[in-house]
């Protein structure tokens, strides 16, 4: 079945960066943010030579599940990670996780998730793969593929909040408010201080671009910039590991860097990683 590596070697093989005139206008795709959906599913499958017919039965042999805009996650490999898709247009802005905290796995007992989400396959946790891209009208600027457990707190911190919020009147950074009342923003929830909330339930988290700028930095003169970041006990797991490592070194604009990233629960701690970047040309 398809994980990440086989999303990046088809990405670094077929690094096409206008969603305009590959999906805009084609397929009763109508908006940019259905438009990176797709762009995200046809990295998993290898999708961009496909017609409809062709590409239907890729889908159905690779995904247990298709989502939609109102529930995580928005789409399911059999066997492998939750993907979560998200456009920004800004290359600092935040991603709007809207009434859903970042989650660093996803399990099947969640309430957020859809009751044909729950059995789409046998599951219990699934590891939720972060995918964020920067469109700027109708190009593709920049892609980021980050796991939940590396950018994401536990469960647990995003919860406690959110009890909080339900009950009376509360006192968060020495300021006392009703919540269900009152607008306002509580910020650096998180360890890492990435994630904020405001009152009426909207999560937001810096992207990722942002959030790993010690390790990453993008550079604005390229028409592309991706970045991928697996954490090495993720990365041993991963059985066609070896195929991204050839093609790397084939690959002038591509490199695998071994880095060390916070702890999202304790930044103090540092755990080893892999860093996959890979650029496309100068910018216009």
């Amino acid at each position: 079945m398809s994980n990440i590596i086989n999303a990046i070697c088809c990405l670094i093989n077929n690094p096409i960066i206008n969603l305009q005139a590959t999906y805009l206008g084609r397929s009763r795709i109508n908006n940019v943010g259905d438009a990176l959906e797709r762009y995200v599913q046809d990295l998993f499958i290898n999708g961009f030579n496909l017609d409809e017919n062709q590409r239907n039965p890729a889908i159905s042999e690779h995904f247990s599940y298709l989502g939609n805009t109102s529930n995580p996650p928005d789409m399911m490999l059999k066997g492998g990670d939750a993907i979560e898709v998200k456009k920004i247009e800004s290359k600092n802005s935040g991603l709007a996780l809207n009434s859903s905290y970042p989650k660093a796995i996803l399990t099947a007992d969640s309430p957020m998730i859809t009751a044909t989400c729950k059995t789409a396959e046998n599951w219990q946790q699934k590891d939720m793969l972060y995918v964020v891209g920067i469109v700027n009208g109708e190009n593709l600027q920049a892609l980021a593929l980050v796991y939940g457990v590396d950018y994401a707190a536990d469960e647990s911190v995003y919860e406690t909040i959110k009890q909080r919020i339900k009950t009376g009147v509360e006192t968060i950074e020495g300021v006392e408010f009703t919540p269900t009342k009152e607008l306002g923003k509580i910020k650096r929830i998180d360890p890492l201080g990435i994630t904020n909330l405001r009152v009426r339930g909207m999560w937001h988290i810096e992207n990722p671009f942002k959030v790993f700028s010690y390790v990453y930095e993008r550079n604005f003169d390229h028409a592309f910039n991706f970045m991928a970041i697996i954490n090495d006990e993720k990365w041993q797991a991963l059985i066609n590991r070896q195929e991204l490592i050839s093609l790397i070194e084939h690959t002038p604009n591509a490199q695998l860097i071994d880095i060390n990233i916070k702890n999202p629960n304790n930044p103090a701690q540092l755990k080893s990683a892999k860093l996959i970047q890979f650029f496309v040309g100068e910018s216009a």
